[in-house]
């Protein structure tokens, strides 16, 4: 056992450890799990819990749900952190819970970060799920379908936390307020006002509302009769700045990347403008947003207007010279010009349908008329033999066969009626028709 020093002792707990809730009644949120006649309390309830991974993000519970189906199933609670453990410890743990079951004791083993553990540290619980040695439940704040063993996650499962609602927080607060553990027997005078601007600083997170509201109270203006004000300005010079849900490595990455691009390709500048800034201001790299942006020219614009990918191009030389704060701007520029650009994917389809036959037919020789033929065994070969050379004639065409014998009749490229592209289409008409009427 751990020794605690005389220095941990008299440091007390944190507000949001002391109101830990011990019992399903006290847990707030989640009800689409939890509520009555849902799939998780129907498995806590009648104690048939098995092995399962909570995902969601940070301090919506997920530690605490697991805490409270120990204490419900009277199990043997291992509380096992990904970030300092690894195969030795694993194996102590296993050990003990083998003893536990032939004890007649289930052990649930609670893995806190499990997408921490590399390859090796997940295979080594397979054995010990599988014959229900142990219970595993894990919490992460990625997507399990990335991080997490397919043998591992296919015997556990997968359950989605939410972040908590506003109301859920106020909740919390006020519960705060009142209980003995945190300042119910204390005066504090704080509004309805005060709590939801906390609740919304907290953006979805219990921990960091409790922590938050735990600091404004240590720091209110303390009355002759011994309450303790908190006011707008503690809140706020309390909490500087708006906290973000935002991993540059995880899934909220890529699902404000998402937010960003299809704002544009709805056309939504104003939706485009506050994704951008959500991940600017969260402190995303300008330079991948620009990378994106580039894309976004070409996937969802393309010749409909060939003016934005040099735009995105500029923009993204922009934000490689001057970087933040300043090229902010310059990708707002973008994002808007984009999201007001006529839109065409034929680019993405075109390409889209030629990786389909190239992928189908790998093996498709280059024909000879379009191959080089640097070297004399290679013109004896009838390397480049019937090769017509577009310069040479009037009107710039040739009917020269460039695609293979069997893929002739493939038409990959098919204009929309967006922006510039139907001048393209009637160019790529005219030429196709020139190429059927000099056919010989």
């Amino acid at each position: 056992m751990e020794q605690m020093s005389l220095f941990q002792a008299t440091v007390p707990e944190p507000l949001a450890a002391r109101l830990r809730p011990v019992t399903l009644a006290d847990y707030v949120g989640q009800k689409h799990l939890l509520g009555e006649g849902k799939l998780l309390s129907r498995l806590i309830a009648e104690d048939k819990v098995s092995s399962m991974i909570f995902w969601g993000p940070p301090g919506v519970g997920k530690t605490t749900l697991a805490r409270i189906i120990a204490h419900t199933t009277k199990a043997n609670f291992i509380d096992f952190s990904a970030v300092t453990s690894g195969i030795k410890e694993i194996r102590d743990v296993m050990k003990q819970a083998e003893d536990n079951r032939f004890a007649g004791v289930r052990t649930i083993v609670f893995v806190d970060e499990i997408h921490r553990f590399n390859k090796a540290q997940q295979d080594a619980f397979l054995p010990f799920v599988e014959k229900g040695s142990i219970t595993l439940i894990g919490a992460t704040t990625e997507n399990p379908s990335f991080e997490l063993n397919n043998a591992l996650l296919s015997r556990c499962r997968v359950f989605v936390l939410h972040a908590l609602t506003a109301e859920d927080l106020v909740e919390l607060l006020k519960r705060a307020l009142n209980d003995p553990r945190g300042f119910g027997g204390e005066r504090i005078v704080i509004s309805e006002e005060m709590l939801n601007l906390i609740a919304n600083f907290a953006n979805g997170d219990a921990r960091s509302a409790l922590s938050t509201l735990e600091m404004v109270v240590t720091n209110g203006d303390m009355q002759p009769d011994g309450s303790i004000i908190v006011t707008k300005e503690i809140i706020e010079q309390c909490t500087s700045r708006k906290s973000l849900l935002y991993d540059r490595n995880g899934e909220e990455h890529y699902n404000l990347i998402s937010a960003l691009h299809k704002s544009v390709r709805n056309s939504d500048p104003d939706a485009a403008v506050y994704w951008l800034a959500r991940m600017l201001e969260a402190g995303e790299d300008p330079i991948y947003i620009a990378r994106r942006v580039t894309r976004m020219a070409a996937e969802d614009i393309g010749l409909a207007d060939p003016q934005a990918v040099q735009l995105a191009t500029s923009v993204f030389e922009a934000c490689r010279l001057i970087g933040m704060p300043e090229c902010s701007v310059h990708l707002t520029e973008a994002v808007v010009y984009l999201s007001l650009a006529p839109k065409s994917n034929a680019m993405e389809v075109a390409y889209n349908a030629a990786k389909e036959d190239a992928l189908e037919q790998l093996a498709e020789p280059v024909p000879l008329q379009i191959r080089n033929a640097p070297t004399d065994l290679m013109s004896k070969l009838d390397y480049g033999k019937g090769y017509q050379y577009a310069h040479d004639y009037e009107d710039k065409l040739t009917t020269l066969q460039c695609l293979p014998d069997s893929l002739l009749d493939r038409t990959y490229y098919r204009p929309t009626d967006q922006g510039r592209e139907p001048e393209f289409a009637k160019r790529l008409e005219y030429i196709k028709e020139w190429k059927r009427t000099h056919q010989t």
